[in-house]
Parts: C-alpha cells; sequence; structure tokens
C-alpha cells in the first residue's frame, strides 16, 4: 500500500462533497489577497483610490491617481502577479511530485530539486559570464533560466532513481536521498560562492534565500506561460495520477503507460521548480503545505488537487511577498524566510502523524 493511501470514502479518487465550493473560495482568497497586497507598500494606495488606479473609474489627470498607476502598473502588479504564478508552479510542483512518489513528504525544495535549480543557476552567475564574457553579460538572464532548469531536473532523475525501488518508494530513503542531494547542491554552492566577486556573491545570496525584489511584466509573463502550459498538460494527466496513487502495478493494469507517465511527470516538476527557483530562488514548504491541507479539505482526487493547489500556492506566495516587503519596512525581508518559517513546523507535524499511524 502507498504511503500517499486514498482515504476510504474517495478510494476511486472521487472527489468529495462540496469541493467546488472550495475552488470559489480559493479564488475569492486570492482577489482579496492580490487587492489587499496592491495596497500595501512604501507608497500606500487606500482601497478608496484602487478602482481608479486600475483604470476602473475615469479620474485620469488627477495627481494622485497619477502617482497609484505609476506605482501600482510599474513595480507592484508584475511583483504580485510573479508571486501568484511562481506560488502556483511551486504547489502545483509539490501536488505532482507527491502523487508521483505516493508519499505526502515530497516538495521540490525540500528533497534538493529546488537546491539543485538553485546550484544551476548559481553555475550559471559564476561562470558564464568567465565564458561569454562582459559583453555578452545580456544573455545570462536567459540562460539562467536554462540553467536553473537543468540542475532541477538532473536531481529530480537522480532522487527517483534512489528513492524507487519495485515500484515502492521508501521513505527513509526518500528523505535521506533528499537530504543527500541538496547537501551535495549546497556543497556546490558554497564552492562556487567561494570564487565569486562581490556582485555575483550578491546575486547567489538572492537565489539561496528567496526573493520577488526582481520581478518585472517579461518575468510574469514568461513564468505566466510555463504555468498554463504546465496547467494544460497536469489536467491530462490527473486521471492517471489517481490511478498511480493506487500502485503501479493496478494503474497499468487500468491501462497507464506508468513509465510514460514518470517521464512526464519528472519534467514537468523540473521545468515548474527550475523556472520558479529563475525567478525568485529557493523558496522552500510551499510544495508540502499547500497539497497536504487540501487533501483533508477536497480528498485525493487530482483533477481538483492540481488547480486547487496552484490557487490556494498562489494565494500563500501574495500574501507571504506582502508580509515581507511590509514586515521589516524600509527595508525588505527574504521570502525564503518567511516560507520556511510555516512550513517547517506544519513538516514536522506530518512527520509526527506519520508516526503514530506506522506505530512504534
Amino acid at each position: 500500500m502507498s504511503v500517499l493511501a486514498l482515504p476510504r470514502r474517495s478510494r476511486a479518487g472521487a472527489p468529495r462533497p462540496g469541493a467546488a465550493i472550495t475552488l470559489a473560495v480559493l479564488g475569492g482568497l486570492l482577489i482579496a489577497a492580490m487587492a489587499l497586497a496592491m495596497t500595501v507598500g512604501a507608497a500606500g494606495i487606500p482601497l478608496s483610490r484602487l478602482p481608479a488606479a486600475l483604470g476602473l473609474t475615469g479620474t485620469a489627470g488627477d495627481a494622485a491617481t497619477t502617482r497609484d498607476q505609476l506605482v501600482l502598473w510599474s513595480i507592484r502588479m508584475p511583483r504580485i502577479l510573479t508571486a501568484a504564478i511562481v506560488g502556483s508552479l511551486l504547489a502545483a510542483a509539490g501536488a505532482l511530485m507527491q502523487g508521483l512518489f505516493r508519499n505526502p513528504l515530497a516538495d521540490p525544495a525540500l528533497v534538493g530539486v529546488a537546491s539543485g535549480g538553485a546550484f544551476g543557476a548559481a553555475a550559471s552567475i559564476v561562470l558564464l559570464e568567465h565564458l561569454l564574457g562582459p559583453h555578452l553579460r545580456g544573455l545570462q538572464e536567459y540562460l539562467l533560466a536554462f540553467a536553473a532548469f537543468g540542475g532541477s531536473l538532473i536531481t529530480t532523475i537522480v532522487l527517483y532513481r534512489i528513492a524507487s525501488r519495485s515500484g515502492r518508494t521508501s521513505i527513509a530513503l526518500f528523505l535521506l536521498a533528499g537530504l543527500a542531494i541538496a547537501a551535495i547542491a549546497n556543497a556546490g554552492l558554497g564552492v562556487l560562492v567561494f570564487v565569486a566577486d562581490d556582485r555575483q556573491l550578491r546575486d547567489i545570496t538572492f537565489w539561496m534565500l528567496g526573493s520577488l525584489s526582481g520581478a518585472n511584466w517579461a518575468k510574469a509573463a514568461s513564468t505566466g506561460s510555463v504555468l498554463l502550459i504546465a496547467l494544460l498538460v497536469l489536467l491530462r494527466i490527473a486521471g492517471r495520477l489517481d490511478l498511480l496513487v493506487l500502485g503501479e502495478t493496478e494503474a497499468f493494469h487500468s491501462g497507464v503507460d506508468v513509465e510514460r507517465l514518470k517521464r512526464i511527470s519528472i519534467l514537468l516538476v523540473s521545468a515548474m521548480a527550475g523556472v520558479a527557483v529563475a525567478v525568485t530562488g529557493v523558496v522552500g514548504f510551499v510544495g508540502i503545505v499547500v497539497p497536504h491541507l487540501l487533501r483533508l479539505v477536497i480528498g485525493p482526487s487530482h483533477r481538483l488537487l492540481l488547480p486547487a493547489s496552484a490557487v490556494l500556492g498562489a494565494v500563500m506566495l501574495v500574501v507571504a511577498d506582502t508580509v515581507a516587503r511590509t514586515i521589516v519596512a524600509p527595508a525588505e525581508m527574504p521570502i525564503g524566510i518567511l516560507t520556511a518559517a510555516i512550513g517547517a513546523p506544519f513538516f514536522l507535524a506530518i512527520l509526527l502523524r506519520q508516526r503514530k499511524l506506522v506505530g512504534p
């Protein structure tokens, strides 16, 4: 029996009653979180002036409205959208990874996938400038995303090979392999930090702590396109993931091409985690907290779990980023610190629950 066992009432992957209401509530929470984020910041926008700043009312030309629109559309809106998109990518990647490994402890950041992406990004920061030369430094931002994806892909494949055996996943081996992969990636990061100059060191620190300070419309558009493609693929394979949770043998006899599903899932996890790391750096625990909470509310059906995880992940990261840029104003707290502060205790609670289920 898999670790990620289906509840008795949802053994066939059927959604629980009220799932549609839950999705509607999550959508409302996302709208509320984004609206709140629009009004909060160093240049506050009162809620009464928000419709004018969004261009919903005809008060153009007013000095306050012009300032609000400049702040909102040039700085705040691309950051909010990028936070929502990255949160969706991380949460959906976590839900997919948990379904693939049939393990509720799976998370791209926790088991080293994000660390591998960060190592790839850091390697591109330090090494590509020497290979390409300063005059081609403008290409680094584009190559960095490919490097982060490559690092995430390699670590995902290695983790899957180590943790899976005969169609089963060992919790202990899974966690130890993830810790080992993360340690190797962090050791590589340490070497890169040692040889980096001051500018490169600041960039590497950005990837290690996580931040949305570099968000812009171009990054929001590129990450949004990746999220759209990923969600379309996820919805197509959601039914097969429900069967895979029951076991590889059961899924195979139900007509699922298990190996092809594994390859697609590994590629998706790597792409989503790699893109998220390339934009914000390492932001942990979103992929473990969000899917686990949703399973308790809407059940294990991936047809609902995957889109719901994307929405709740967006809510979580928008709220976390809003807190990060206001709690120590005028400075800005790295968002990875906040998500770790929330996610680490939740992860310990999951471990304690698993210990009770397994017994002495």
